[in-house]
């Protein structure tokens, strides 16, 4: 079994420095409107943030064993926040966007297709509690 461990430390005010198993270090804090400077990752974003870089991390490993390229890649996620507390994210959408001249659209599918089905953990986490929608565009340069 796999084990990640991870450390968060009160820094001052709303702030808190926590390090990851990569051995990088970053900020939590909130907004100035609760309390906070801004000067990090909300918490609920870094979720979103989880979300896309593991889906896009699988994505850019299929495309390159597939041997297709696209000359840029960037992921979109819109999320919806429930009203009552504790606040979570009940509906997600997931948007995919390749631009390039010589897209290959069934490979891009397939890779999207198997992160969101089979390969990103995050993504079936945020299944249990969210409805989770994607969407793939190609864009030509």
């Amino acid at each position: 079994m796999n084990t990640n461990i991870v450390t968060t430390i009160w820094e001052e005010n709303m702030q808190f420095k926590t390090d990851n198993p990569s051995g990088l270090d970053f900020f939590i804090d909130a907004g100035k409107d609760d309390g906070g400077k801004g000067e990090g990752m909300r918490p609920k974003a870094l979720m979103l943030s989880s979300l896309a870089g593991c889906s896009g991390l699988d994505v850019v490993s299929l495309l390159k064993k597939m041997r297709a390229e696209a000359a840029e890649f960037k992921i979109i996620v819109t999320a919806e926040l429930t009203e009552e507390h504790p606040k979570f994210y009940n509906k997600v959408k997931v948007d995919y966007h390749f631009t390039g001249n010589d897209l290959d659209e069934e490979k891009i599918n397939k890779a999207v297709n198997l992160s969101v089905e089979k390969y990103c953990g995050v993504m079936e986490m945020f299944r249990e509690f969210a409805e989770v929608k994607t969407a793939i565009f190609l864009h030509k340069k």
